[in-house]
C-alpha cells in the first residue's frame, strides 16, 4: 500500500473543491429556477387605419404589461391600451386627441393579480371615441385583429 506524505492537504483540497463545486451548482441552479418567473413575453402591435397607424410591441412581466410604439394621428384620433387578466379588465391607459401629429406613446399597465394579464385590447378611435380598428395581443406573443 502506498501512502501519500501529507494525507492531511490531499482531504482538505479535495474538501475545498467538492465545496466550490456544489457551491456553482447551486448558483447555476437558482439561476435556471429563476429563469421561468422572470422570462418576459412580447408580442408586436401593427393598427393602421388610412394614413393613421400605432405600431409597437407589448411586453409582459408578472404583474405588468409595458406598451411601447410609435403613433401617427391623420385627422384627430386617440389610442387605447387596456389589460386584461382572462375577461376581467385590470387597467387601461389612452392618449389624448392628437391631430395630424406624430410620435412615441407607450402604455404602462398595472396587471397587479396573480398570475398577471394574458391578453390586451390596443385600439383606436376618432375624436369621438368612434371605434376605428384595433388588435387582442397574447401573452404568448401574437396579436390578431379585432377586439375579443
Amino acid at each position: 500500500m502506498v501512502r501519500l506524505k501529507d494525507a492531511s492537504k490531499v482531504k482538505s483540497r479535495t474538501r475545498k473543491v467538492g465545496v466550490a463545486v456544489t457551491a456553482a451548482a447551486s448558483v447555476a441552479g437558482l439561476a435556471f429556477a429563476a429563469t421561468p418567473a422572470t422570462a418576459v413575453a412580447a408580442a408586436n402591435i401593427s393598427i393602421e387605419y388610412g394614413a393613421s397607424y400605432y405600431k409597437g410591441t407589448a411586453t409582459w412581466s408578472n404583474r405588468s404589461v409595458y406598451v411601447n410604439g410609435s403613433f401617427k394621428a391623420t385627422g384627430c384620433r386617440r389610442v387605447y391600451a387596456l389589460a386584461f387578466a382572462g375577461s376581467t379588465s385590470l387597467d387601461i391607459q389612452n392618449t389624448s386627441t392628437w391631430c395630424d401629429r406624430s410620435g412615441p406613446q407607450d402604455f404602462p399597465l398595472k396587471a397587479n393579480v396573480v398570475g398577471g394579464s394574458d391578453n390586451i385590447w390596443v385600439y383606436m378611435t376618432d375624436e369621438n371615441q368612434n371605434y376605428l380598428k384595433g388588435q387582442t395581443c397574447y401573452r404568448a406573443g401574437y396579436c390578431i385583429d379585432g377586439l375579443h
